[in-house]
């Protein structure tokens, strides 16, 4: 009897290592990425990514992953056996075009990360692999909008239909 517990005790404990095991040589794999390109009608730009993570010890694939873009970290959502989804917002004001350098930490990276947050100071950590989106900009509309250049348009044709209606009434 004792004997069947401490072999289930042992199975227990090697399922529970290997589930826990950490991803080694990470590497991303297919990655897009969509930005939103039209400001004209939205308050905050959408930055998404999709990827694959392969890792060089079979089944670590399927950690916990986390996503640190310019000092902010969100969680990383899995869409698949080992395809995972970053996405986050930006105000448009403040969203820059260029790259975006997406950082993976898995769960003790995550923590080093968060504790070096906390503390104030630069984090130093080495993530798990690293995502680049590229954000081409925006269009937030035209420099004018129609109805002021209208407007303008309207205010300088009675201006000289005016100065014409008194140059020949004079």
């Amino acid at each position: 009897m004792f004997s069947k517990i401490f072999s289930l005790a042992i199975l227990a404990l090697a399922l529970s290592c290997a589930s826990s095991e950490t991803c080694s040589n990470a590497q991303v794999k297919g990655a897009t990425s969509y930005t939103t390109t039209d400001a004209t009608i939205v308050s905050q730009i959408a930055f998404v990514t999709e990827f694959s993570l392969e890792c060089s010890n079979p089944g670590a694939e399927k950690v916990s992953l986390f996503a640190e873009v310019d000092g902010r970290i969100t969680p990383v959502a899995v869409i698949g056996d080992t395809k995972y989804q970053v996405s986050w917002n930006e105000e448009v004001k403040k969203a820059r075009s260029g790259d975006y350098n997406v950082r993976l930490y898995d769960e003790e990276g995550y923590g080093a990360v968060r504790k070096a947050q906390r503390s104030g100071e630069e984090s130093n950590v080495k993530p798990l692999a690293t995502v680049v989106v590229r954000h081409s900009g925006s269009y937030t509309g035209p420099w004018f909008n129609s109805e002021i250049l209208a407007s303008g348009l309207i205010a300088v044709v009675a201006y000289f239909a005016f100065a014409t209606r008194s140059k020949i009434l004079s």
